[in-house]
């Protein structure tokens, strides 16, 4: 068992709103940049910061799009261009930030697709849930590190799910070359990327004060993460009600947009994780490594089924060096350079 994943019994429950989690911290100076900041949970967790005094960057493939979502619910958000499965867009957002001079505080990596059905790549060949949820961010962490070393001590969250336990990552193939496409193993295997992720960036990291957190949120219908499920699936799976309406209960992972965007809200922010990183967390504290074999309470492939902790896969320092090393093969970008 990781001696990392250890609940440190925060306080907090799966219950916990962005409002609880975000009370008596204040972010007046701090600089924030979420990915898929403009709609469900990124939407969410933006709102939250910006009205703790932060000032917030939303990147955005649809930049008109994103600031009408944003002007809604809150003011004074600067929406830049970013296509996560464009190499050369993610340098260009990144180049116009470190010409800004300003520090990075806190970058959340909330942005995301789930179960695409048909296999689709992007330009590089990349299967494209992978692209998407790993090297996008990847290279955009990688891009931004010097902004990170500038705030002299900043954090970055990745948005994992519980959805890693459907795959660890297949390092052998990971595009789906010489196996039967999955979009449910492609999602997992992307998750368990975001988890492994934060486990090598914040070995890298620590010793600059840069610290990396992972995250499952909970299942929250209605973010635009399911649009490719449809109503009968989400049904069967116990997240809508037969009216076609979301089903509510935290105690089985089913929350609100903001019990949901508490955990990376928490991870962003919290004291609580002062001198801490490289974990795994759920419902705003610590999750704990689950033993081996550990069968889902309920059917695989279900959007509510209650994650008890982190799978030892996706917390394997060796596995997470060979990934990071395969991302610097796969991206052609390094840190910082």
């Amino acid at each position: 068992m990781s001696i990392l994943q250890e609940p440190i019994n925060s306080g907090f429950t799966a219950a916990s709103t962005t409002s609880d989690v975000i009370r008596g911290i204040d972010l007046t100076g701090k600089i924030a940049i979420v990915t898929g900041g403009y709609s469900g949970l990124g939407l969410e967790t933006v709102r939250t910061f910006a009205q703790a005094g932060a000032k917030v960057v939303v990147p955005a493939r649809d930049v008109e799009r994103a600031r009408k979502s944003i002007a809604e619910v809150a003011a004074g958000i600067e929406v830049r261009p970013l296509n996560l499965t464009d190499p050369a867009s993610i340098d260009s957002f990144a180049d116009d930030f470190l010409a800004s001079g300003l520090p990075l505080h806190i970058l959340v990596n909330s942005a995301g697709i789930m179960a695409v059905d048909e296999l689709t790549r992007d330009a590089r060949g990349n299967e494209l849930q992978f692209s998407t949820n790993h090297l996008g961010h990847f290279q955009l962490v990688a891009r931004l590190w010097p902004a990170m070393r500038r705030a002299q001590g900043a954090r970055v969250v990745s948005v994992s799910s519980a959805g890693h336990r459907f795959s660890p990552v297949m390092f052998d193939d990971i595009n789906f070359e010489r196996r039967a496409y999955d979009p449910w193993l492609a999602y997992g295997q992307s998750k368990t990327a975001n988890v492994l992720f934060a486990t090598a960036l914040d070995a890298r990291g620590k010793g600059h004060g840069i610290r990396a957190f992972s995250l499952h949120p909970g299942g929250i219908v209605g973010t635009g993460l399911t649009r490719h499920l449809s109503v009968e699936t989400l049904q069967a799976h116990g997240a809508l009600d037969d009216k076609g309406e979301p089903i509510l209960d935290p105690s089985r992972d089913l929350k609100t947009p903001a019990q949901g965007a508490a955990t990376q809200v928490w991870c962003a922010t919290s004291p609580q994780l002062d001198g801490k990183g490289g974990v795994f967390c759920l419902d705003s504290d610590i999750a704990p490594q689950l033993p081996p074999n550990t069968p889902w309470s309920i059917a695989r492939h279900t959007t509510s089924a209650r994650l008890s902790g982190v799978e030892a896969y996706a917390v394997d320092r060796g596995a997470a060096e060979r990934l990071w090393f395969i991302s610097e093969t796969m991206t052609g970008v390094r840190l910082g350079a």
